[in-house]
């Protein structure tokens, strides 16, 4: 291990001298890659410096003991020996973790897409609560929310909604919640008190920079339109809203949320940057999936992945057999365990991957 970790130390070495130079500095994409990859190596090599340190107190440790001339320090030598043996196995299963090479993707911001599915005006409204249940985790976590289209339902709720989210290492957190969501109880509409099931789906797409695709103008056809509100009655008689649509791929990106045209404009570039990049993106987890057959990331965006029943107070994640009794919780914003769970599972097959190298 201690090979490796020298490794980290001497390429964390190269990129803190490589980020200071001005060549670097004028190269946006590059300077971008190394800062990131500075920021994540620091966290390793101090992890490194401890390890060394509880190693050197070890051999330390057991000269003194050897030696044995000083029953005093041999007394304070076996204490700091016990100390440091007892230290390494939680460090070690720390740097195993942080040796994982790390999915680019998962410090990406992220546009998050919710649409209601089968079950009516039933599922407009879970549409709505899982938009409530995903802008409470995100406030709880810090990271900014920003709405850039939506269609609302007509007994409440969404029939469809678009929203970015931005913060620290977001897409690496959010990505487990793409899926089919699925939701039994007795719809506010249903006079004979019986239970529906209906689904939302949701999307997680990594929000792309300009440099990670490039869009030719000539493939993008723009349409601007009146933004509409609830009933379709008009928000501003102006053309301010933005329909894009990519002709080789028939992808279509539109934004409505701002009064600005040229407002609107750009975020539905940034949409169909992170549509273009998601499709690239899906042809690629489906392919290691296919390798390591996953049981979280798999790429199958059709796949149900967790059931939020009323009547029992349940929610289940059905890619790992969880089930948590606090649905209230939940779908107010409390899904941090069900993360942690995934993430777990995750980091557990990448290290049964990793394990022949260590």
């Amino acid at each position: 291990m201690i090979d490796k970790l020298n490794i980290v130390k001497q390429r964390f070495d190269e990129v803190s001298d490589l980020i200071i130079q001005p060549d670097i500095i004028s190269d946006q994409k590059r300077y971008v890659k190394l800062t990131k990859e500075y920021s994540d190596l620091k966290e390793l090599v101090g992890k490194r410096d401890q390890y060394v340190s509880l190693m050197s107190n070890i051999e330390e440790a057991e000269e003194i003991i050897s030696d044995g001339s000083d029953a005093e320090m041999v007394e304070m030598a076996k204490m700091q020996l016990e100390e440091a043996k007892q230290a390494i196995p939680g460090l070690e299963d720390e740097i195993k973790v942080l040796l994982i090479p790390k999915d680019p993707e998962d410090a990406k911001d992220v546009v998050m897409e919710i649409r209601a599915g089968t079950g009516g005006d039933e599922a407009s409204i879970f549409a709505g609560d899982l938009f409530r249940m995903y802008t409470k985790y995100c406030e709880s976590r810090g990271w900014k929310t920003n709405v850039i289209d939506l269609s609302e339902g007509t007994n409440g709720g969404y029939k469809e909604i678009q929203f970015e989210v931005t913060g620290k290492d977001v897409y690496g957190t959010l990505k487990f919640e793409a899926g089919v969501h699925r939701v039994q109880r007795v719809p506010q509409t249903e006079t004979q008190g019986r239970v529906h099931t209906s689904a939302a789906t949701v999307m997680v797409l990594p929000e792309a920079e300009e440099f990670d695709v490039q869009i030719e103008m000539k493939d993008v056809r723009i349409d601007f339109f009146c933004s509409s509100g609830p009933g379709g009655q008009s928000v501003n008689t102006t053309y301010s809203a933005v329909r894009l649509t990519h002709i080789p791929t028939g992808l279509v990106a539109q934004c409505q949320d701002q009064k600005s045209q040229h407002k609107n404009k750009d975020k539905a570039f940034r949409v169909l940057r992170s549509r273009l990049y998601d499709l690239e993106l899906a042809k690629k987890q489906e392919e290691d999936a296919a390798k390591r057959n996953s049981q979280v990331s798999s790429g199958d965006r059709s796949a149900k992945i967790r059931t939020y029943n009323y009547s029992q107070g349940r929610v289940t994640d059905h890619r790992i057999g969880l089930t948590l009794y606090d649905l209230q919780n939940i779908i107010n914003g409390d899904i941090q365990k069900i993360v942690e769970e995934l993430r777990l599972v995750e980091n557990t097959e990448k290290l049964k991957e990793a394990s022949e190298t260590f």
